[in-house]
């Protein structure tokens, strides 16, 4: 006969209430606690059927945006695609969910700690403007995590984020054999970190081509369309050079750029060549419509939340990185 959540947690000298949040994967208590009462569970025969037939809403899945510089931007068709990712494959598995905006401030260690006291069983953190140091904050949380959209060489955790260098390198390597020109580089003035890494696939792109990276023309623009444009129309001013083509880190850039060249008598692509990165539903409507890497950023939320689940339900799965492949759509700017 199989031991009763009772009899556990009196042969364990836990609480009945702490073996029954542990039993169910309720937050209040420890993850080290959690995994104690599981392998004791387990090793007693305990029927844990009995909970994964029961229908009920198992706990509130966080969706947290962290917030540093505001240099991007999160009302987006990007994040709302991601978001809507989420949001469907929470409906589906039967989870709730709370969106949860995080802020870079005085106050970030006590907005961590009301979460670790809320219904919170898993989170999504959306680390996009995110450095290494930031996460150290949320390691000391034992609610289960998947970072989507960042990656640290030196922390191990759960991934899930774009193949940047891939997008960047068929980028450029799709402009260099389009164009026969040395490709500039319309980068972000704020260091994020996907934007590293697309450039470094950039500069993958150019040696693998037999091309250097130093005769690249490179510009520095805000990573926004307006921001993008303004900052353009100032180097245009100045007569810098300019590059025949350009990658540019993102759409947004390019296409703010592209009314800047345009503004200034420039033809596209006759005169100046753009690949943007993401594929976000204005890319396709801009004059002229911008080539650029397609993301599948409705699926990466999906790819998201399932790798949560896991995690929730088997807390000592070995840490993983999941990166999403691109794809270049080519269209009127090239």
């Amino acid at each position: 006969m199989s031991i009763t959540a009772k009899k556990l947690a009196e042969k364990l000298g836990f609480s009945p209430a702490a073996v029954s949040m542990a039993l169910n994967n309720k937050p209040g208590v420890s993850q080290k606690t959690r995994q104690l009462i599981l392998d004791a569970a387990e090793k007693e025969g305990y029927d844990f059927y009995r909970i994964s037939s029961k229908d009920k809403i198992p706990g509130t899945i966080y969706f947290v945006f962290f917030k540093k510089h505001g240099a991007v931007v999160t009302d987006t068709q990007f994040f709302s695609q991601l978001s809507e990712g989420i949001s469907e494959r929470c409906r589906e598995m039967g989870y709730k969910l709370n969106f949860h905006y995080l802020w870079d401030d005085d106050t970030l260690q006590k907005q961590i700690e009301n979460i670790r006291y809320s219904d919170c069983c898993g989170i999504i953190l959306l680390g996009t403007e995110m450095h290494v140091e930031d996460y150290l904050y949320f390691q000391t949380l034992t609610i289960p995590i998947v970072l989507l959209d960042v990656y640290f060489e030196t922390i191990q955790a759960n991934y899930v984020l774009i193949n940047n260098v891939q997008g960047a390198f068929l980028a450029t390597t799709y402009l260099i054999k389009k164009t026969q020109q040395q490709p500039g580089y319309l980068c972000s003035s704020y260091p994020i970190i996907n934007f590293a890494e697309r450039a470094s696939g950039f500069h993958n792109a150019l040696r693998i081509s037999g091309l250097s990276s130093s005769k690249s023309i490179i510009h520095k623009l805000s990573p926004s369309v307006e921001g993008a444009f303004l900052d353009m129309i100032e180097i245009l001013q100045q007569k810098e050079p300019l590059a025949k083509c350009y990658f540019a880190d993102n759409d947004l850039i390019a296409v703010g750029a592209m009314r800047a060249f345009k503004a200034k008598g420039y033809r596209i692509p006759e005169d100046i060549a753009i690949v943007g990165f993401d594929n976000i539903d204005f890319s396709n409507i801009v004059e002229p419509s911008l080539t650029t890497i397609h993301v599948p950023k409705k699926e990466m939320g999906k790819i998201a939340l399932n790798r949560l689940i896991e995690l929730i339900r088997q807390p000592k799965a070995v840490p993983t990185k999941i990166e999403v492949s691109t794809h270049l759509i080519k269209r009127r700017s090239t």
